[in-house]
């Protein structure tokens, strides 16, 4: 007869927006299991992925509260000073920086892969939470008192909270019976570290040019990461160029700009789709992360998103802890789902309307997002939204 195991929480994925939710949780000194396809080495050794992650002053502070950002070395830290858009050969960039808020950075830059290292030492070092190593969610049963979960691995798990942080395809939600919307914007994403022979000064780049949208996301030194957005087939393409071809490519694609460049990395390519979750909660069950809101890359909104929404998850979840003395209650997953609704579904609608708008050619769109790039350069209100929303604590 299989034992079940007592806990408070199940997270379902060792991701980043689930390994903070694990250590929010536990920090408030409840018991978490981490359920995780991965293998443990590979989960605590996790290997570059090509893409770099823009901090803001919130996640940093997140990330210092549950205990990760001290694993992450300096050295691995790159600050971002500026931001700038533009478009085509249009000469005026929409600029955000921060001149008259007391800051000397809008954010930092941290490879995905650090991040994830820095949050599995935090959890590894965590006594009230459990890992269970390459292992799916095979069941799910919800009762009104708690839910019970069991795995591929034969685990039986008895909490009063799912939170499922398993992904923008989340096996979970769909098991939970949520349905969400899901926009192909029918493009990839090329990403790599390329070096180059102008600096960069700190300085992140935004150019949507006639049949490709670029950013260039400045690094420590002499180096920029690379995001090229292009056709699945042209991203595939350019892969298998040689070093030569590819870094003669770039340097043409992106106009000579940080001069002659040069590949000193992996690529990855990943596809663009947005997801957006019909309901962020069900009986006993939460989502976060790309689960619950899976952004275009455009905005960088992604992650930080996603920390922000496991934040008010746990602190939902510990009102209606006080409250009820459970969890679990649905006023408080309603809390937690009114209050991450009204912050992501203007993001997500916002962010879809500037990916869909910023990367059609046709001649009127063209000269439409110069006119709102001008407009926008000129509006002091939306400028200082838009950096509030980094530099916010």
């Amino acid at each position: 007869m299989v034992s079940v195991i007592q806990t408070d929480v199940v997270v379902v994925g060792g991701g980043p927006v689930g390994l903070a939710t694990a250590l929010s949780f536990a920090r408030e000194g409840l018991r978490v299991v981490v359920i995780e396809r991965l293998a443990q080495a590979d989960w605590e050794n996790p290997a570059f992925d090509g893409r770099e992650i823009a901090l803001t002053h919130s996640s940093v502070r997140i990330l210092q509260e549950i205990g990760a950002w001290s694993f992450i070395e300096s050295a691995e830290i790159s600050p971002l000073r500026e931001a700038r858009v533009e478009t085509g050969d249009f000469l005026r960039a929409l600029r955000f920086d921060t001149q008259g808020y007391g800051v000397e950075v809008l954010g930092w830059l941290v490879a995905n892969h650090v991040i994830r290292r820095a949050l599995s030492v935090a959890v590894s070092q965590q006594k009230n939470v459990s890992l269970f190593f390459q292992a799916d969610v095979d069941f799910l049963h919800f009762e009104p008192t708690y839910t019970l979960v069991r795995d591929s691995s034969g685990h039986e798990i008895r909490a009063s909270l799912v939170v499922a942080a398993d992904g923008r395809f989340s096996p979970t939600r769909q098991r939970a019976g949520i349905g969400a919307i899901v926009h192909d914007f029918k493009k990839t994403m090329l990403v790599c570290r390329m070096a180059h022979d102008i600096h960069h000064n700190n300085v992140a780049l935004q150019w949507f040019d006639k049949g490709q949208t670029i950013a260039l996301l400045p690094l420590n030194g002499m180096v920029s990461s690379l995001v090229l957005m292009l056709s699945e087939a042209e991203n595939h393409h350019i892969l298998t160029l040689s070093q030569e071809a590819f870094n003669h490519e770039i340097t043409r694609r992106v106009g000579g700009r940080l001069g002659a460049m040069r590949r000193v990395s992996t690529c990855h390519i990943y596809p663009l789709k947005g997801v957006y979750a019909h309901r962020f909660v069900t009986q006993r069950l939460a989502l976060v992360g790309d689960a619950a809101v899976g952004m275009h890359p455009i905005t960088a909104h992604g992650f930080n998103l996603g920390l922000k929404g496991q934040e008010t998850l746990v602190r939902a979840v510990l009102e209606s802890l006080t409250e009820k003395g459970d969890m679990g209650a649905k006023e408080g997953l309603r809390r937690f789902e009114q209050r991450h609704r009204r912050v992501t579904a203007p993001l997500f609608a916002g962010t879809n309307g500037i990916a869909t708008l910023y990367t059609r050619d046709e001649t009127p769109f063209c000269y439409i997002r110069q006119a709102c790039l001008q407009l926008a350069d000129k509006t002091n209100p939306f400028k200082k939204r838009v950096t509030s929303l980094l530099i916010d604590r």
